[in-house]
């Protein structure tokens, strides 16, 4: 199993458990920066230098000796599953891809077929109505998650707790989950942490929203995308999420945390 979705800068000074959707550019070229004293050029996702990841074959048994010695400092971040799952939706399913084309490929027509979603036409930029194919594409990411059908869950929608996990159940241990929500402070505290070859001023980082343009724009609050229903979906598919990570179930427009992580109560009911 290892350790998927685990970056390390080549200095080792820091390890980071990937959660798609959840400000994972911005973190990888902060990590590259922290190491190189300049960006990536490019989407941080492409790189195949300058940054240790547990998808090249090289990296591997260096990143499995260091979390399993718990080496350095490791941490992740974590997000609102309600802005989640609705960044996911604009981004892959109603967005165009780096590659010019709509996100794995005849995904897209399929859900617009069986489920009814619209996308906003070819290029993503006609007026649709987003709330009811949002709610649409609700019911698809459910199906995905309760019962691998039509496919297996994606992982821009496929639950945080389940990404923090693996890392847990191989044998490692955070030092740090922060909210994306509080993203300077929490950033800041695994900078304050640890020591790097180049020193970062969060400042004047730019933030690397790749997702950013896709596709169209976010028409209403995020609330307004969620009836009684949506809610009742969302919580079935995330409640570990809400749990774990101290988000606000019952109100969609409060996307701040409502508690501090317990990092003691995440290794323990992750580590099973």
């Amino acid at each position: 199993m290892g350790f998927p979705g685990v970056w390390m800068t080549e200095s080792e000074s820091v390890v980071y458990r990937v959660v798609p959707k959840c400000a994972c550019s911005t973190i990888g070229q902060i990590m590259y920066y922290s190491d190189h004293g300049r960006f990536y050029d490019g989407d941080i996702h492409d790189s195949s230098e300058g940054l240790h990841k547990w998808a090249q074959d090289h990296s591997q048994p260096l990143i499995e000796a260091n979390v399993t010695a718990h080496k350095s400092y490791a941490f992740t971040c974590v997000r609102n599953p309600y802005a989640r799952i609705l960044s996911s939706f604009f981004d892959k399913i109603c967005g165009i891809q780096r590659n010019g084309g709509r996100y794995r490929g005849n995904m897209v027509p399929m859900l617009m077929q069986k489920y009814g979603i619209e996308v906003g036409g070819d290029d993503g930029k006609q007026p649709f109505d987003q709330i009811r194919s949002f709610r649409r594409f609700l019911l698809f990411a459910r199906d995905t998650i309760q019962w691998r059908r039509p496919m297996d869950p994606d992982i821009h929608w496929s639950a945080m707790s389940g990404h923090v996990s693996t890392f847990v159940v191989n044998g490692g241990r955070y030092d740090k989950i922060f909210w994306t929500e509080k993203f300077g402070e929490g950033m800041q505290q695994v900078l304050d942490a640890i020591d790097t070859p180049h020193a970062v001023d969060l400042s004047a980082i730019p933030r690397f929203n790749e997702s950013e343009g896709h596709g169209p724009k976010r028409a209403h609050p995020v609330e307004d995308y969620f009836d009684d229903l949506s809610m009742h979906l969302v919580y079935e598919m995330y409640k570990r999420d809400f749990d774990l990570f101290k988000y606000d179930v019952a109100d969609p427009a409060n996307k701040m945390p409502i508690a501090e992580i317990d990092l003691d109560e995440v290794h323990a009911k992750l580590g099973g």
